[in-house]
C-alpha cells in the first residue's frame, strides 16, 4: 500500500477559506477508482511552523499513486490549489 501525505499552506487561512478548500479536496472521494482512502483535516495549531490542511490519501501501488496524479479530475482540484497561491509539502511511502 502507497500512503500520500500533502500539507497546504492557504494564503487566506481564515477557517471559512479552510473548510472550501477541505471541501474542494473532499469532492474526490469516490470519483477516482484507483483512491482506496481520502481524509482531509484543519489543522487548529497556532505555531508558525504549522500547515493549515493535511490530505491524507491511500493507493494500492506507485502506479495507482501516478494514475491518481494525472487523472482529470484531480488535476482540476491542483489547478484550483495552485490558482490561490498554496504551498504544499508532500510525503509518499510504502507501508
Amino acid at each position: 500500500m502507497i500512503k500520500h501525505i500533502v500539507f497546504l499552506k492557504l494564503e487566506d487561512n481564515s477557517m471559512e477559506n479552510k473548510q472550501v478548500f477541505k471541501n474542494k479536496i473532499m469532492s474526490l472521494k469516490g470519483k477516482i477508482d484507483v483512491l482506496k482512502y481520502i481524509e482531509v483535516g484543519i489543522n487548529f495549531s497556532k505555531e508558525e511552523r504549522a500547515y493549515d490542511l493535511s490530505l491524507i490519501t491511500d493507493f494500492e501501488t506507485k502506479e495507482d499513486l501516478q494514475a491518481y496524479a494525472v487523472d482529470p479530475i484531480h488535476v482540476e482540484v491542483i489547478k484550483f490549489l495552485k490558482s490561490k497561491n498554496t504551498i504544499t509539502k508532500v510525503v509518499d511511502y510504502e507501508y
